[in-house]
């Protein structure tokens, strides 16, 4: 039974995402797959079943499974200091002080690591190698991962120590990432519509979905490439996702066949920390997936540049669903689609919608536009974009500022954020709040 389709056809509409597709897991199989809309916004091409997204984030507990593979396997232990078996690259001390690290704390985000997320890279932009994205140096477009943090102790949410296990996965085995994860994922799982391959080859290329911002426009280039692999790099569909959540709970419940023993399997779902505010409705980071309390729910979400997608699986029932889109407003979409997804399967503390708030409405964006000043600093113009707005400070190109809430935007690459309060626009950034004067 597809118990998505009829809310996800309206919210399609309501929150102007080109394309979705989803599929259903009932009982450890799917069960409904479906689509709407179509590949690029202003063309006329359909997304299909085969239609492949980026995944984003949801790539890290992919990763996280092909590690624990190699963990069943003798390879590595979940618990040595990574720089026992990184060869191409060292986790760095910190001011003089060397940290131990593994791979537990890093596919949990809780190995203190920085960097927590990936801009991606233009199709014409020259990609960086892991070491360069590991070191930050060009053409690399973020700073290299460093422990600032003691390992073990919060969670910070760390694509950099994503492509830490990436570096070391290849390092022991001498295998391409992208040929390492085929092997001990995509086709036990039959997920052969994935791949880790970026830039796309040929043969996915023609399937694939080009990506939109928030107000619907395509992204420069249609998308963005991520060489960030195991943190950004998996296309996929729906399907194939939920091919890898079934695979998971049947590992778990030491299914014949399973692709990595019970005991990893209950480690990996078993809560390794706290997240301090839910992600997608789920409060804890197992061994790669987010998890509820219990760790019964798991599953993850992703955001790359004009993408958003998530899922999601009772390891008890075996009930859950992948929902797939080419929109930065998506996630809107997405949360709720499985709200719907967890009253009809009785998922009583799983509520994503609470954390969904309110967009801002069209009005109210058109009275936010106009020319201000910060002080007596600089001057900048505000218009509408979208279900946010675009800034264009003095001397700047614009800045894409998204909504957060109905009086909240936050700066799309930087930490500046701007607040309606008391009926003024007050601007920030950490350790700097100024009143923005209309002129």
């Amino acid at each position: 039974m597809d118990v998505l389709r009829d809310g996800i056809e309206t919210d399609r509409e309501d929150f102007g995402v080109p394309g979705v597709s989803w599929a259903v897991i009932e009982n450890g199989e799917i069960s409904a797959t479906g689509t709407a809309g179509v590949l690029e916004a202003g063309k006329p091409a359909e997304v299909e079943q085969g239609t492949v997204f980026q995944a984003a984030s949801i790539s890290k507990p992919v990763a996280a499974f092909a590690m624990l593979r190699l963990v069943d396997r003798g390879l590595l232990d979940l618990d040595e200091d990574v720089n026992s078996r990184l060869t191409s690259w060292q986790v760095p001390p910190t001011r003089g002080w060397q940290p131990v690290v593994t791979l537990r704390q890093l596919a949990s985000h809780s190995a203190g690591m920085t960097t927590p997320g990936f801009p991606g890279y233009h199709p014409d932009a020259p990609l960086p190698t892991t070491l360069e994205i590991l070191t930050g140096t060009a053409p690399s477009n973020t700073a290299g991962p460093r422990v600032e943090r003691i390992p073990g102790t919060q969670f910070a949410y760390s694509g950099g120590g994503t492509t830490v296990i990436q570096q070391l996965l290849e390092d022991v085995t001498g295998t391409p990432f992208p040929d390492l994860m085929r092997e001990l994922v995509l086709e036990p799982l039959g997920m052969s519509a994935s791949t880790f391959a970026q830039p796309l080859p040929p043969g996915f290329a023609e399937s694939a979905a080009i990506g939109h911002d928030e107000s619907g426009e395509p992204v420069d280039g249609g998308r963005h490439v991520y060489p960030e692999l195991a943190a950004a790099g998996l296309w996929t569909t729906p399907s194939d996702l939920a091919r890898f959540g079934i695979g998971i709970q049947e590992s778990y419940a030491g299914a014949d066949g399973a692709l990595v023993s019970p005991e990893l399997a209950r480690q990996m779902l078993t809560p390794v920390i706290e997240m301090g505010e839910p992600i997608a409705g789920l409060t804890h980071l197992g061994i790669g997936p987010f998890l509820n309390a219990s760790g019964r729910l798991f599953g993850h979400s992703g955001g790359n540049l004009g993408f958003r997608c998530n899922l999601l699986v009772d390891r008890e029932t075996g009930y859950g669903a992948a929902v797939m889109t080419n929109s930065d407003a998506g996630h809107r979409l997405a949360l709720r689609a499985f709200a719907t997804a967890g009253s009809s399967y009785g998922w009583e503390d799983y509520r994503p919608a609470e954390g969904l708030s309110d967009t801002p409405a069209a009005e109210a964006l058109m009275e936010l536009a106009g020319d201000y000043r910060l002080g007596d600093r600089v001057r900048f113009s505000v218009r509408a974009w979208g279900s946010g707005l675009e800034v264009t400070f003095e001397g700047q190109p614009p800045l894409r500022f998204f909504a957060l809430s109905a009086t909240h935007f936050m700066a799309s690459g930087t930490q500046a954020e701007l607040e309606l309060r008391d009926g003024r626009l007050v601007f920030q950034q950490p350790g700097l709040e100024l009143d923005c004067t209309r002129e």
